[in-house]
């Protein structure tokens, strides 16, 4: 399987057709892709695909605009490559500016998101550029200006790289909103706007969000026509079941100490601690160092180099502990965690979600321990009702 979240979702203010009846794919032939495309995707080990693959693939073959709900790790990212790949290597190429444009809320998404489209378009001979923000700007007009078929990049650097002229969109056909509730709640949505005013009228869009709050709902009836909305497991997380769920009553002062008690355990190798703030993320970390741990921390107020120094380090095993913000954890996607820790516990329940989500990751096992003050109760009550989950309690 191919691998990059679904509550049930609000109904669109205008009649959606939704992709219903779904037969079992067991080959990514039978969905109408290229022989090259088959041919990668047999090479780089992958046989069967996703739900979300077999669903949105053929419509989007076909040129249709798709809204899918979809969560990270239902394997959604290939979901819109392939097609995407297929659709313009069938078109004309050879144009001054890029013909599709990807936006996803953060960098290190857009990151693997780029990588994915490497691994991929070479089949079809296709290039790609990616542009965010916290690194330099000229390397990226550069690129540009070798004229890539596609462009991934988040909001912020898309809209100043638009301002200054550099962005030619006029030969834009299609468009990829990756992450569209993950763009709202980090205060995207009047760059993406802006952004989309400078697309022609005349594309194919598509819009993956985990959940659909009614901005969203506002966004992808303006995006999208005539469209075709996906589901990927929408009665269920897809990595909840593969997931040991521990929850530890605490008081909120004596979280720290708790921390600091459970990294003695050898066993908890490599760690993702999740705090709510980006403040909270680095006074924990600076406190862990001074107890001997190797910790480093990940949000938004991290430079781009910084943030990938980081990824780095934990990935090498140099620093056995990241803590991050939720903004951060859709773009992490290192193998071998152990453990992921809630020492905070997230203010929307389908954040916890994209947390656990980190461990477990292609079809291993993982732990979640979630600590819950009584100021967070409420939270709690939230997660459960959306997981339908009962936590393993563990004393103090």
């Amino acid at each position: 399987m191919v691998g990059g979240n679904a509550r049930p979702a609000l109904r669109l203010a205008e009649p959606a057709r939704v992709a219903r009846t779904f037969f079992q794919v067991t080959s990514f032939t039978e969905l109408g892709l290229s022989e090259p495309l088959c041919r990668a995707l047999a090479g780089a080990g992958y046989t069967s695909p996703t739900p979300v693959q077999s669903k949105a693939i053929p419509h989007l073959i076909a040129g249709r605009d798709v809204l899918g709900v979809a969560q990270t790790g239902t394997g959604k990212t290939a979901a819109f490559v392939l097609p995407l790949l297929q659709q313009m290597r069938q078109a004309n190429g050879g144009s001054a500016g890029p013909r599709a444009l990807v936006l996803a809320p953060t960098r290190e998404l857009a990151v693997q998101i780029g990588a994915e489209f490497g691994r991929f378009g070479l089949a079809h001979g296709l290039q790609h550029a990616v542009v965010i923000g916290g690194v330099s700007l000229r390397p990226q007009i550069r690129a540009i200006a070798t004229a890539p078929d596609i462009l991934i990049g988040t909001p912020g650097r898309l809209l100043d790289l638009l301002q200054q002229r550099k962005l030619p969109l006029q030969h834009v056909r299609h468009l990829v909103l990756d992450e569209a509730d993950r763009m709202l709640d980090m205060g995207f949505l009047p760059q993406v706007r802006r952004i989309l005013a400078a697309l022609p009228a005349k594309r194919q869009s598509m819009l993956f969000s985990a959940t659909m709050p009614k901005d969203i709902v506002v966004l992808a009836n303006k995006v999208l026509r005539n469209h075709v909305r996906v589901d990927a497991a929408p009665n269920a997380p897809v990595t909840i079941d593969r997931i040991e769920q521990r929850l530890i009553r605490v008081a909120s002062g004596a979280k720290r100490a708790l921390l600091e008690a459970l990294l003695e355990d050898p066993d908890l190798s490599r760690v993702l601690v999740f705090t709510r703030t980006k403040h909270g993320a680095n006074r924990l970390c600076k406190q862990l160092g001074r107890e001997g741990f190797s910790a480093l921390a990940i949000h938004g107020n991290k430079t781009q180099s910084a943030r990938q120094k980081a990824l780095e380090a934990f990935r090498n095993g140099s620093s056995r502990v990241l803590v991050a913000t939720d903004i951060a954890a859709r773009g992490i996607d290192v193998a071998g965690v152990s453990h992921v820790i809630n020492f905070d516990l997230p203010k929307e329940p389908e954040s916890y979600i994209h947390r656990i989500g980190r461990t477990a990751r292609a079809g291993a096992a993982g732990i979640a321990i979630s600590f819950c003050d009584p100021g967070e109760v409420k939270l709690l009550r939230g997660i459960q009702a959306l997981t339908r989950t009962k936590f393993t309690e563990a004393a103090a």
